[in-house]
């Protein structure tokens, strides 16, 4: 019997299995290619961990981005982000990615001393929406992962 998809379930997985396999229980859930966990690194983000849902290795533009041409920066400006098609989105007009990385689903990652440590998002090349639900488990799930993640 599979799963209910609930941060129940994601919760289960991480401990279970560990952040990588977690990562690909919320990128199951959603038609987005990527899932990934960015971490700040002053004027760029790396990217710790990263599942591709065609199972490719990461391709060598997502390991690091800067941070003034991510969408990133609206997490951390605003909490954070979506947008299910940034080429049609008001907000992103005159954004290096806009139309590059055209879905974006992202929250925040906070430490357990409350500083921003980074973003767990769901992105792809094709415009996609989140349903509200899998937003909200995408919240939840930062909340989990986060700890786990102090160390890498």
């Amino acid at each position: 019997m599979a799963m209910a998809r609930d941060l129940q379930a994601f919760s289960a997985v991480l401990d279970a299995e560990g952040p990588s396999q977690a990562l690909a229980y919320l990128n199951a859930g959603v038609p987005h290619r990527y899932t990934a966990v960015y971490r700040f690194a002053g004027p760029v983000l790396r990217n710790v961990l990263l599942h591709d849902k065609a199972g490719k290795m990461r391709p060598d533009f997502l390991a690091a981005v800067p941070f003034d041409k991510s969408f990133c920066q609206f997490v951390l400006r605003d909490g954070a982000f979506r947008t299910g098609d940034s080429s049609a989105d008001a907000r992103l007009e005159g954004h290096a990615y806009r139309g590059v990385v055209v879905s974006y689903h992202s929250v925040p990652l906070v430490s357990l001393a409350g500083d921003l440590w980074g973003t767990l998002s769901h992105f792809d090349a094709a415009p996609l929406p989140l349903s509200d639900e899998e937003f909200a488990l995408l919240e939840g799930a930062a909340k989990l992962l986060a700890p786990v993640l102090a160390d890498i």
